[in-house]
């Protein structure tokens, strides 16, 4: 129904009699009441209106004042057959017209007061000082069962100050009005029964957050900021770990877990590594672990013959490597005292000579750039072929390493001239950056559906998964573009450090490759040659 006219005149309902400013033909309660019932014959007024267990609205608000005047609260049958008669009162006045002198009321929901509260019991010879000891346990919460009506304190002062910052983060990171809602809908959840003093855990919220269907990540980032937050899950370190190592016998498990977490975490005079670094490292080697895993019980009980016989079966950088990773393993061994002597001891890993870079051909550059159909990964393709840019730069450039006006760009740390191309690719990504993001903070000039709400750069996963299974990845026309420097201006290490800002030795590689390459196109174009 509608909004009632000012200038409307008084009249009747067509069905309960009442009489007042109506927004139709009958008043609010009657237009609900003839959306449920249908119609029928009245069995005490005899009408022709909407009828519930036979009776219409006019007559079960009779019976219910007869029924409040005996002091019950429920109309019940002998009421109903006993209406011989109406009470007529005004529109939208029935619950002050049909309240029991002497009562309070109590909201909309009845007419009964609030029972007094109960006088404390006080024990004879209490000590005043004595407080409820500390449960031995700590018991949790279980918000799925939340009912906003029902257990909603929208007072509550944790809450509160959780919902005004909130809205602060929302506005400073550029969430949209549905991602706020969700937040603030979670919050309700969280912190209407909140003390002020205990930390919301993430083994408590994530299954009610999902069970509500709202926002689970962005609630943390708010829970976090007021340090009402304790992040009690299972890290995903240790969960690869139990993946990875779970077939290990138990001791060898324990010497290579150790010397993994100190890897990853670092230790005394040990500095932790690349996070990659770990999963690599194990990789390499998990073969032979769970080979030596059947025949021994512990990683002293293998020899320097085991070790030789584990690595003569590998060749040229993966036989390298693995010995590389060995010596780590029972270096750390030693150190702790796990192991009484290092197998791989004068055990040189073999010289692997580098290869030889060459370019790529060119149908293997039309297939990468057939590959990228979206306006990031041709900006991505791009920034690789023309500025050899590595995905790492690519993922780290901000929205102020771009200089339309100026035509300059800044790739890890060094100003380049903005070409046609490039500039026309940024400007495509930022059209579809501005449509579909308007109201992002993040600073990096590429994001996606979930960074778009945080601070952070894209993963290395999203902007190179397009090239996956080519043979002109983003890493090598990253080392196409530096080859062909040095093959058209020369094998020259100076210009490409200047150029590219690489190291002096990565430098003379690629002039090494050049020159390589250059001899052997003028052999093979010389006169005197085969």
């Amino acid at each position: 129904m509608g909004g009632i006219s000012p200038n409307k005149p008084a009249a009747t309902c067509v069905e309960c009699l009442a009489w007042g400013v109506l927004p139709g033909s009958c008043c609010r309660a009657c237009y609900t009441f003839r959306q449920l019932h249908g119609q029928g014959e009245c069995a005490a007024c005899r009408r022709i209106v909407p009828i519930n267990k036979g009776h219409c609205r006019l007559c079960w608000l009779q019976a219910l004042r007869d029924a409040k005047n005996v002091g019950q609260t429920h109309v019940t049958e002998p009421f109903l057959l006993a209406v011989h008669h109406q009470q007529l009162f005004f529109a939208r006045m029935h619950r002050d017209v049909y309240r029991v002198p002497g009562r309070q009321r109590l909201g909309k929901k009845g007419t009964r007061g609030l029972a007094p509260p109960p006088a404390p019991a006080t024990p004879r010879n209490a000590d005043p000082n004595w407080a409820q000891p500390p449960l031995p346990f700590q018991a949790g919460h279980d918000f799925s069962r939340f009912d906003r009506r029902r257990h909603a304190d929208l007072a509550n002062p944790t809450l509160v100050r959780a919902r005004q910052a909130g809205r602060a983060l929302a506005a400073s990171r550029g969430w949209g009005r549905w991602v706020a809602k969700d937040v603030d809908r979670a919050l309700v959840v969280l912190l209407s029964n909140h003390t002020g003093d205990e930390k919301i855990r993430f083994t408590e919220l994530a299954p009610a957050l999902r069970h509500h269907g709202l926002t689970i990540e962005r609630t943390v980032d708010v829970l976090t900021d007021l340090d009402l937050f304790h992040d009690d899950k299972t890290p995903a370190f240790d969960r690869w770990l139990d993946r990875k190592l779970g077939p290990l016998t138990p001791g060898i498990r324990h010497d290579v877990e150790a010397w993994l977490r100190v890897l990853h975490e670092g230790g005394p005079r040990v500095r932790a590594r690349n996070p990659e670094t770990a999963g690599g490292y194990l990789n390499h080697i998990r073969p032979l672990l769970l080979g030596w895993s059947d025949r021994f019980r512990h990683l002293r009980e293998v020899t320097r013959q085991d070790v030789l016989d584990a690595t003569d079966t590998l060749r040229g950088s993966n036989r390298h490597i693995t010995l590389c990773v060995l010596r780590s393993l029972f270096r750390h061994c030693k150190k702790t005292g796990a192991i009484f002597r290092d197998p791989t001891t004068r055990i040189r890993p073999n010289r692997v000579e580098q290869t030889t870079i060459l370019p790529l051909r060119p149908e293997d550059i039309h297939e990468a750039i057939n590959a990228a159909t979206t306006p990031a990964d041709r900006l991505a393709v791009v920034l690789a072929t023309v500025h050899a840019a590595r995905s790492k730069d690519i993922l780290s450039l901000r929205l102020d390493d771009v200089d339309i006006g100026n035509r300059r760009l800044v790739v890890a740390g060094r100003v380049r001239p903005l070409d046609d191309l490039t500039r026309h690719a940024v400007l495509d990504w930022l059209d579809v950056r501005r449509n579909r993001w308007p109201h992002t903070a993040n600073l990096h000039l590429l994001i996606n559906r979930l960074t778009a709400l945080k601070s952070g750069p894209v993963s290395r996963v999203w902007i190179t998964r397009a090239f996956w299974g080519l043979t002109a990845t983003l890493e090598r026309l990253h080392t196409d573009r530096q080859l062909e420097e040095a093959l058209t201006h020369g094998p020259d290490p100076l210009h490409l450090t200047a150029v590219f800002g690489i190291h002096e030795n990565t430098a003379i590689r690629y002039a090494d490759a050049a020159r390589h390459i250059l001899e052997t196109d003028a052999e093979r174009h010389h006169p005197s040659s085969p």
